[in-house]
């Protein structure tokens, strides 16, 4: 059988035990202006999420600070009772003073406070992945990730992750519990996690990369993208996600978005197969992505 590449490699595994399809949901999109209070439409939103599970996707991005609690609210009310496949990824570690404010806090009782919160509002016993939404730098990183690792052995958490990191983050995080996952900043035209993610490569860490299409940037193309995206029928922000897929095997896109039809073209974007050629013209496409 032949070996499995970034190009061919359908699934991911997060943690070694949970197995989730390429192409992930994130939920930020799904609230109010400013990332406070609920969206426009509330009743919507919950349809987009139960479309989401129907093509196929199985790994949910979500956090405490969403809001605050407004997707985990409509994750609960969409989509539970929850499938058995399905993957519910959280964070705790920032808090809210109103829309577009946020500040890192984690303190260990804040922590894990947060946690207890994001169990009741998902309904669920155990959160599968627990991100870090920050490192709080007033506060040691062994004790944030060490309330973490509590949290762990109480089985509340599954498995720990890391947004927003370096390298040398990672590794001391490591040195308290193992981490599974890293969500950093990672595009096609923003590649300076580029260090991180061949750190996760070689630690069997999964990438989880925020703001894959670059907020709509990479939703249309000039040049290279657009003559590519018209040869293979698809808009270009497909070949945005395609590009990270064959990127690595352990990138885990979760796009955003609040129109149906744009969910289904990302959905679909794990089917698009790039030649060796395809993908170093994407990868070699300058920072303003024409």
């Amino acid at each position: 059988m032949p070996q499995e590449t970034a190009a061919t490699q359908r699934t991911v595994s997060i943690g070694g035990d949970l197995t989730t399809p390429r192409i992930g949901f994130g939920t930020l999109q799904l609230t109010g202006p400013g990332e406070w209070g609920p969206p426009a439409d509330p009743d919507a939103a919950a349809e987009l999420l139960v479309r989401a599970v129907e093509l196929g996707v199985r790994f949910i991005d979500t956090a405490d600070s969403y809001g605050p609690f407004v997707t985990d609210q409509l994750i609960h009310k969409a989509l539970s009772p929850y499938a058995d496949d399905l993957v519910i990824a959280t964070k705790v570690g920032q808090s809210r003073q109103g829309p577009g404010r946020w500040t890192a806090l984690g303190r260990p009782e804040y922590l894990r406070q947060q946690v207890e919160l994001s169990l009741r509002f998902l309904g669920l016993d155990c959160l599968d992945l627990l991100q870090l939404h920050r490192i709080d730098p007033n506060v040691p990183l062994e004790d944030q990730i060490g309330v973490l690792s509590e949290l762990q052995r109480e089985g509340k958490i599954r498995h720990i992750g890391l947004c927003k990191v370096t390298v040398d983050q990672i590794a001391a995080a490591q040195q308290v519990a193992p981490i599974a996952t890293v969500q950093n900043l990672y595009n096609l035209i923003d590649r300076d996690s580029e260090d991180v993610l061949i750190y996760a490569e070689q630690n069997n860490i999964t990438f989880i990369p925020w703001y894959p299409l670059a907020t709509g940037k990479l939703s249309s193309g000039q040049g290279p993208l657009n003559e590519l995206a018209k040869r293979h029928a698809c808009a270009p922000s497909q070949l945005a996600l395609a590009w990270l897929l064959h990127r690595s095997p352990v990138i885990l896109p979760i796009p955003g978005t609040t129109s149906r039809q744009h969910l289904e073209q990302n959905v679909a974007s794990a089917d698009i197969a790039l030649s060796p050629e395809e993908y170093m013209a994407i990868n070699g496409l300058p920072e303003d992505g024409s």
